[in-house]
Formats: structure tokens, C-alpha cells, sequence
């Protein structure tokens, strides 16, 4: 039988360009530690993290540098062996300086690991304790504690945990890459967040385009009759938790809901490696796996880098940019951030980092609206955004609230499908800044 002829999906998205040939086939490898480590004290969503070391103390590779600042807030450990040499505001790749731990690496690491658990005996609320420990956050952009996720409201009843395999971002291959080599702990870590919540149902959705994938998943969970893989149509924006709900359970979130409200909880493929590593080897999330891609890029690969290390290291390893590189991207191209500082830190979530030419980024020139409806026809939620763009730009904030300006994922659909090149997503991002802040103005009136 043909593995995609049920591939499931959604209303509205695009296709574009995947440009995944580029390191879809490059194995992982394991950067060298950098000459120098500046760990941000905020890599997730929420508060950031209150520093336990000082300058001039010594620590090991795993031990806690700084703590969870309130619920939503995540710990930090070293990830590597070295000394503390200042705590100082620096660049990062969100592009605002963050107060941030700067360590010279010692020659070799010493390890402070936690203690391993047996995954057949481990009891939810352990797993709960141990992913927080770890200081584990979501891989798949949000970067939101993965603690806060695995305590749903007792008012929430979650009947299914859906792991993220999709990857729709171009040019990104580092989940494809966990499914391929670390098939087992893909499925060990699902199993574990289903244990840590109480569920009894599991799926991985994952794109029609990664037939090597679908076949190592289906072999590796054959005999687990309460996972499921569930093929779904290739095609942009299907890894974002709406989409991904839709195409997997046909249920629908409604705007300004979250994926608990409808009974399900996602995942991302690293999230679950990164579970199975905190459980099983007692591992703390002190290292990134993130593609490097582009064709300006000289020596495309895959890695797992030790979070804090400066993209400028990275670039290095990967053998230079060429003389046609037009931009640098982390994450992906469609949501990722432009970098212009490249002292700024791999950060726990990175997904990748990409090089750019110029007839990659397809940079063209702006003209007036044609009124065509493209962006309207491909907007994944149903959204207006040529009218959310100029509601914004003319700062009519009350008009664009009610259309639901807040709603929009800034997935980037609207743009790239754009025919007269109008920034449509980077105008709606500014102007759903500025309805959140004009809604908090209003609630402390």
C-alpha cells in the first residue's frame, strides 16, 4: 500500500521551495567546544532565569548556573567545564541583548549529571520533575517550558499527545535526522511525556516528503498499539499546532484557544530526545541540534553544538560562507530571524542557521497591492492579511483587533505568496505587537 495515499491536511497553506537535498543526508555531528560559552539567562518563554554563579567560579559541564524565575521560567546549567569570567549583557539571535554568563572553557569537561531513572519504573510525577530540572524547553519555536506543558489544568483532559514531525520549515533536516538515528528514543521520549500526563493515545505526525522517516517510525512502533504514525500532506505551514491538529484529529482550535483546549498536547521531535536524554542519562539540556544550510554556506551539515556557542564558531566549522552570502538566518526561512551580529549564542531552541545567497532570499522591489486575494486564499487561519498590513501601517489598532490581528501566527504564507512583494507578515507582526500592548494598557486602566 502507498504510505501517502491518506496524507491528511489542512485549508490554505503553500508549497515552497524545500531545498532539504542540501543536508537532508548529513549525519549528525558533535561540534568541538568553542573557545568561549555566553549563555543568555533567558532561552525560553516567560521570565528569565536568576544566576547562582559570579565571576571568577568554576563549574562543571551539567551543573545549574541560574534558576527558574516563577512558573513560566526555565533553569540553566553549564554546558561546559570552565570558569565564570563576567555576567554582562550581550547579543543574541532574537536580536535584543539579554544579561548573559560568559565562560572560558576548560580543556576537558567534568560531568554533573543528574541521576538516571529506569523509563519502566519512573513515575509521572517524577518525569514532571526531572524535565523541569532539566530546564527542557519546546523545540519548535516557541522555545515555552516543556515542564508547563507536561501540568495541563485539571480542568484540561488531554486524550492525546501528538509529536511534531513535520518539519515544514525549507531547508531545515534536524528532526528528520533524530527520526532517522535516534529512531528509539523518539518514541521512548512520546512515551514518556504520554506517561507524564496520563495518556493513552500518541501520534507523530510527519510530512509525505520523508519516506525514510515514515518507514523507521512504522517499523519501530508496530508493535505499540497505542502510537500511531499519521502521514500528512506536505505543505507549509502543516508543523504549526493548529495545522498539525487538524490534519491529525480534525479538530479545530478556535482563536485564542490552545491545543489543551481541545484535548491535545504537541510535542516537537527534539523535545521528545531531549525528555528520553533528562530521563534516561540524566542529561541536562546543555547542547542544540541544529541544521547549518544555504548555498552560501560552504560545508552544509548537521549538529549538535553546545548551547552558548557564537554563531561566528559555528559558520567556521561548517568551512566559511562563499562569496554570494546575502543573509544569515537562524531558524528557518520563513520565521526565522536575520542576524547581524554574530557573536550572538546558539540558544536551546536554535533550530538551524542558515546562509543565504541572493537568489535564495528572491529579493525584489515593492509595488502597490493588486488586490489579487492570494494572501487570503493561503492564510492557514482565514485571516484578511492585506488588510491586517495596512490596518497596521496606518495604525488603525481598534479595526485591526477585531479582526482578530492577535490571531495570526506570523507564519509568513501571506508574504511569500505576495505578487507585489509587500511585507504583509512584518506588518502584521508590528501591529499585533501593538494591539497586545494597547489590550495591556487597557486591562490596568
Amino acid at each position: 500500500m502507498n504510505l501517502f495515499q491518506k496524507a491528511k491536511t489542512f485549508r490554505g497553506g503553500i508549497h515552497p521551495g524545500e531545498a532539504k537535498e542540501l543536508s537532508e543526508n548529513s549525519v549528525f555531528e558533535t561540534m568541538p567546544n568553542p573557545a568561549a560559552i555566553l549563555i543568555p539567562l533567558q532561552h525560553s518563554a516567560g521570565k528569565a532565569a536568576k544566576p547562582l554563579v559570579k565571576k571568577g567560579d568554576d563549574v562543571k559541564c551539567g551543573q545549574l548556573i541560574a534558576e527558574p524565575d516563577g512558573f513560566i521560567s526555565a533553569p540553566i546549567h553549564s554546558p561546559v567545564s570552565g570558569k565564570v569570567t563576567k555576567i554582562t549583557p550581550a547579543a543574541t539571535v532574537g536580536g535584543f541583548p539579554k544579561d548573559t554568563i560568559l565562560i572560558t572553557p576548560a580543556e576537558t569537561n567534568e560531568y554533573d549529571f543528574m541521576e538516571t531513572l529506569n523509563p519502566d519504573k519512573v513515575t509521572p510525577a517524577e518525569i514532571k520533575e526531572r524535565v523541569k530540572q532539566a530546564g527542557i524547553v519546546g523545540k519548535g519555536g516557541a522555545a515555552f517550558p516543556t515542564y508547563v506543558k507536561l501540568s495541563p489544568p485539571e480542568d484540561k483532559k488531554i486524550d492525546v499527545i501528538i509529536l511534531n514531525g513535520c518539519e515544514c520549515e525549507p531547508y531545515l533536516t534536524r528532526d528528520y535526522r533524530f527520526m532517522i538515528e535516534r529512531t528509539n528514543e523518539v518514541v521512548s521520549g512520546l512515551q514518556l511525556i504520554m506517561k507524564a500526563i496520563g495518556v493513552d493515545k500518541g501520534s507523530i505526525g510527519i510530512e509525505d516528503n520523508k519516506p525514510g522517516a515514515i518507514a523507521k517510525l512504522k517499523e519501530a512502533v508496530k508493535f505499540i498499539p497505542n502510537i500511531t504514525v499519521d502521514v500528512v500532506k506536505t505543505k507549509y505551514p502543516q508543523g504549526a499546532e493548529k495545522m498539525l491538529i487538524k490534519a491529525v484529529t480534525n479538530r479545530e482550535v478556535p482563536p485564542g484557544k490552545l491545543p489543551m483546549d481541545v484535548g491535545v498536547v504537541i510535542q516537537n521531535i527534539g523535545t521528545a530526545i531531549a525528555v528520553h536524554d533528562a530521563v534516561v542519562k540524566g542529561e541536562p539540556e546543555i547542547t542544540a541540534a541544529l541544521t547549518v544550510s544555504g548555498k552560501g554556506i560552504n560545508q552544509p551539515k548537521n549538529l549538535i553544538v553546545r548551547v552558548g556557542t557564537p554563531l561566528s564558531d559555528v559558520i567556521e566549522y561548517c568551512g566559511g560562507v562563499n562569496e554570494y552570502v546575502e543573509k544569515v538566518v537562524v531558524g528557518g526561512p520563513m520565521m526565522g530571524v536575520a542576524q547581524f551580529d554574530f557573536s550572538a549564542p546558539i540558544q536551546k531552541a536554535t533550530s538551524g542557521l542558515l546562509v543565504l545567497t541572493e537568489d535564495e532570499i528572491n529579493a525584489h522591489e515593492e509595488t502597490p497591492c493588486l488586490k489579487c486575494g492570494m494572501c487570503v486564499d493561503v492564510c492557514p487561519l482565514g485571516l484578511e492579511p492585506t488588510k491586517l498590513a495596512r490596518l497596521s501601517k496606518l495604525d488603525r489598532l481598534e479595526e485591526a483587533e477585531k479582526l482578530d490581528i492577535t490571531v495570526c501566527m506570523e507564519c509568513g504564507t501571506c508574504t511569500y505568496t505576495c505578487p507585489a512583494n509587500i511585507p504583509l507578515v512584518q506588518w502584521i507582526r508590528l501591529g499585533k505587537q501593538r494591539v497586545m500592548t494597547m489590550q495591556r494598557e487597557r486591562k490596568s486602566a
